[in-house]
């Protein structure tokens, strides 16, 4: 195959054609606007400006920025095409939908319905209020994705508890819920410990079960710039991704007319499901060598002989049979680790998407604080975060159980009393629904249809909830499927066009201002003041006024009283002054544990090689170059070779064993679902494993999840592999 190197001129074409396809004049007045970027949560925008870094470096900006804006950047669809039915929808691929236009009105299908009608907002508003008002809180659960602001999920959470339900959640327990019980219980918080910055001074860099080529563009770059400063780059993957190999950075001269710059210096290639194991390995060779830290460990951390002897009682032979690495391999990357003086740790999905998520993310935190990498500059544990504002969202309350902290104080400051029963996480709550136990949901951004493991289960949980809400900027297919009940739809503004100010919070802790005020369609509305309006509407006789909350200065004010370190949100939109947030465990070695101190902690190694012999292959889910979570901007993969979105990756090896032709068609099964007709394609994997695209291959999940931190597990997946022709089951090949 041709050599792929990620980035270079087709991005910068795909940039220019996505520019042209919008305006220039639009693409420059979005760009520019002190708003935060809307992709993912790496911290670009806000009050330096639309292409400047939180730690002011320009141009900062991706094509995965360009996207985001080229949906909002659309005129409203047209009222012809609610004309067509359902059925006639649902026929469009996902980004056909994407493209389709902005939701200009509020869109009611009612139950049985085949078709959408638009309602004024006067009658969408008195659908939506007097329906809950009829419903019991605990048969309804409230969801926001992580594109939303800080301002909007305070709203969404604070409505969501007076009005008697604690069933707040959000999209990180389908991402990195697993990283915040694994950090949780070993240093004391479930965010960053890094700064932006800190990924100047470093000089090792990890990256743990994650594509920032395809995810997270502007990362690559702190990868490149590591290495260019002598430093090293650890890709621990078990796909060879092309662009974490080479990158052809556009902002970079030498990078574009060199054909592209070295990304890894060391890429190791563990079997799916394996990382645990490498994790362990890797302990095991820095403590041959000497190289653990004696006197940080002493001073700030508990539990240590126990888990020092766990690790020297486990074999290597063990830790090779399950990882997939050789021991050379191995000791190889720790003698790396073992010589560097600041090392940071960043890791994504791959590592949260199993059973033993929670585990995984517990020995990265331990891999960096043997070596005392946690609580001091230029090192420390870094979270990949997908949305833009998902870590935001989290801070100001939209989950399940509040701490304990918010909690009072949310109840002294506003002289309220708040529900004290359990809430659903997002799994818990579809299930629920599928139960018959849910009459409304109410839900903020996102896809949850597509987000959702097991899809026939999926569709089948929501087609039983009485009445679906949605604020939303366009139509997507969580809107098609799954809707045998009522479903409303209230178009959105998008953050650069809220006619107030919003702030965001990067995956750094840093809390960004963006100012608004492009008006696109006249009839959308923001987040906040369609919540302010339900909650007045729905709670008439509240002590709380939130007629005050479309304000979001008031909204501001409240939350700066009552979560701690967001102090600063008070002065915000008038001093225009950005910061981190207050308290974070960053630079010192206090760590947030009830004895101050951070925790080692021990796990046995799972077992994810018994896949069932009627099974015998193993398959993570992934996302494309030209995809954003569920958003679906480009129909084929440019780091994959091309692939298209019904291709179905497969070992290298494994491939020419089997003796497969490049494009065959082959069937994929799980004892969950099917795809069929896919397209086989090798791609460098160990041997027995499989990629196949997110959200397509939902199908072939199930509801299996990290019993800790309620993650379904997107892979590790026993699955099946036949030929589409002839039946024939194939084997790996060893």
């Amino acid at each position: 195959m041709t050599e792929i190197v990620g980035g270079g001129p087709k991005k910068i074409l795909y940039t220019l054609n996505t520019v042209r396809r919008i305006g220039l004049a639009n693409s420059a007045k979005a760009l520019r606007a002190k708003n935060a970027c809307k992709a993912c949560g790496l911290g670009m925008g806000g009050q330096l400006g639309g292409m400047t870094n939180e730690a002011g470096e320009f141009p900062s900006v991706c094509n995965k920025s360009v996207q985001a804006q080229s949906t909002d950047v659309q005129t409203a669809i047209p009222a012809e095409f609610f004309a067509h039915s359902l059925d006639e929808m649902r026929e469009l691929t996902a980004k056909e939908l994407e493209h389709a236009g902005r939701l200009g009105s509020p869109v009611y299908k009612p139950a049985g319905a085949s078709h959408f009608e638009e309602l004024s907002w006067d009658d969408a508003m008195t659908l939506a209020s007097d329906r809950m008002a009829a419903t019991d809180p605990a048969r309804a659960f409230f969801y926001s994705s992580g594109r939303s602001s800080n301002e909007s999920g305070f709203v969404l959470q604070l409505l969501a508890r007076l009005w008697g339900t604690n069933n707040v959640n959000n999209c990180s327990f389908y991402c990195h819920q697993a990283t915040s019980v694994g950090l949780g219980s070993t240093i004391g918080t479930g965010t960053s410990t890094v700064e932006l910055e800190d990924l100047n001074g470093c000089d090792l860099i990890f990256v743990f079960g994650a594509n920032p080529a395809s995810n997270h563009p502007r990362f690559i770059h702190k990868l490149i710039a590591c290495r260019e400063r002598g430093g090293e780059v650890v890709i621990v993957n078990p796909a060879k991704e092309p662009g974490l190999v080479r990158f052809s950075a556009p902002k970079s001269a030498r990078s574009m007319m060199s054909g592209g710059t070295e990304v890894a210096s060391h890429y190791l290639q563990p079997k799916i499901g394996g990382d645990l194991a490498l994790l362990k390995g890797l302990i095991k060779a820095v403590l041959s060598f000497g190289a653990e830290d004696s006197s940080f460990i002493h001073e700030n951390c508990e539990g240590w002989n126990t888990f020092r002897d766990d690790i020297q009682e486990t074999d290597w032979e063990e830790i090779s049979a399950e990882s997939g690495l050789s021991q050379s391999e191995i000791e190889r990357v720790a003698g790396v680790y073992a010589q560097s003086k600041n090392a940071v740790f960043a890791w994504g999905m791959g590592m949260t998407h199993h059973r033993f998520g929670s585990e995984n993310v517990e020995y990265i935190a331990n891999l960096a604080l043997v070596r005392g990498m946690v609580g001091r500059p230029f090192a420390g544990l870094l979270p990949l975060r997908g949305h833009s504002n998902v870590q935001g969202i989290g801070t100001i309350g939209v989950k399940p159980v509040l701490a304990e902290d918010v909690f009072s104080n949310i109840e002294r400051e506003l002289g309220v009393t708040l529900p004290d029963s359990p809430g659903f996480d997002t799994l818990a709550a579809l299930e629920a629904a599928d139960q018959d136990d849910i009459d409304v949901a109410c839900v903020v951004g996102g896809n949850l249809y597509a987000a959702t493991p097991d899809s026939a289960w999926a569709a089948r949980a929501l087609d039983r909830v009485g009445l679906r809400i949605h604020l939303t900027t366009t139509l997507n297919q969580g809107h098609l499927f799954g809707v045998a009940g009522d479903l409303l739809i209230l178009p959105v503004a998008a953050r650069d066009e809220d006619d107030q100010s919003t702030t965001q919070e990067s995956m750094f802790n840093f809390v960004r201002l963006s100012d608004g005020g492009i008006q696109r369609l006249p009839s959308v509305r923001s987040e906040v003041k369609i919540l302010a309006e339900l909650g007045q509407r729905l709670i008439p006789d509240s002590v709380i006024d939130f007629g005050r909350f479309a304000s979001h200065e008031d909204v501001r004010q409240v939350i700066a009283r009552t979560i701690p370190g967001m102090e600063a949100l008070k002065d915000i939109g008038v001093a225009k002054e950005e910061f981190h947030v207050r308290g974070r465990l960053i630079h010192e070695p206090v760590f947030h544990t009830p004895s101050a101190k951070a925790q080692f902690c021990v796990r046995a190694l799972p077992k994810v090689n018994g896949a069932k012999n009627s099974y015998p292959f193993l398959l993570a889910t992934v996302r494309s170059e030209g995809q954003f979570n569920s958003i679906i901007y480009e129909e084929t993969d440019s780091y994959r070779y091309g692939a298209d979105r019904w291709t179905v990756l497969l070992s290298a090896h494994d491939f020419e064993k089997m003796q497969l032709a490049e494009g065959e068609r082959v069937d994929l099964l799980s004892e969950h679902g099917q795809m069929l007709g896919l397209k086989v394609q090798p791609f460098d994997l160990p041997a027995g494993s499989i990629l196949a695209y997110y959200p397509e291959a939902n199908v072939l999940t199930d509801r299996a999840r990290d019993p800790r931190s309620q993650t379904p597990r997107f892979k590790s997946i026993p699955v099946q592999l036949r030929s589409a022709e002839s039946g024939r089951r194939f084997t790996p090949q060893s």
